[in-house]
């Protein structure tokens, strides 16, 4: 998928950054009002690709690095959050948050799995997120200010819903 889009992004580059950065703050958007644990995470990850796909569209160098950073970042990373979920689910056959806050009781090795998990998700600076989202953010900065901007309101929507 992201490779693919890294080889043909010669075409209608302009274009699809447009979309890609409305669906950033979409999905970003969407996020915060979401109650379903899982659906979160799966729109998180819909919000990080679209990241991706923008970076791959801006066809610089580090715009490049960053986006395959990301997407091994986030692999790894959404992977371990809905294994997190799965196991909260099969514990309390939930996945509503509301429900789920006091689950940290019951499972405190579980508690400090989510915080380490969602940390690396909101790109902390020792994790491959944060320097994926480093170079993401420094080639848009080189591309469009309104861009950039619009790549810096992601992230505080990244750490709002996390």
């Amino acid at each position: 998928g992201g490779y693919g889009l890294i080889r043909f992004s010669i075409l209608l580059p302009l274009l699809f950054i447009l979309v890609a950065t409305t669906g950033i703050l979409a999905t970003a958007i969407l996020c915060m009002r979401q109650t379903d644990l899982k659906a979160l995470i799966a729109m998180s990850s819909v919000s990080h690709m679209n990241l991706v796909v923008a970076a791959a569209l801006i066809q610089s160098q580090w715009s490049f690095s960053g986006a395959m950073i990301m997407m091994i970042a986030h692999g790894l990373t959404s992977s371990a959050l809905f294994c997190l979920a799965n196991t909260a689910y099969e514990r309390t056959n939930s996945r509503t948050m509301v429900l789920l806050r006091g689950v940290t009781l019951i499972l405190p090795l579980g508690g400090a799995w989510w915080l380490i998990t969602l940390l690396f998700n909101m790109a902390l600076p020792p994790s491959m997120n944060f320097y994926a989202e480093l170079l993401i953010m420094t080639s848009f900065f080189n591309w469009s200010t309104m861009a950039f901007l619009a790549v810096v309101l992601n992230l505080v929507f990244t750490t709002a819903y996390t």
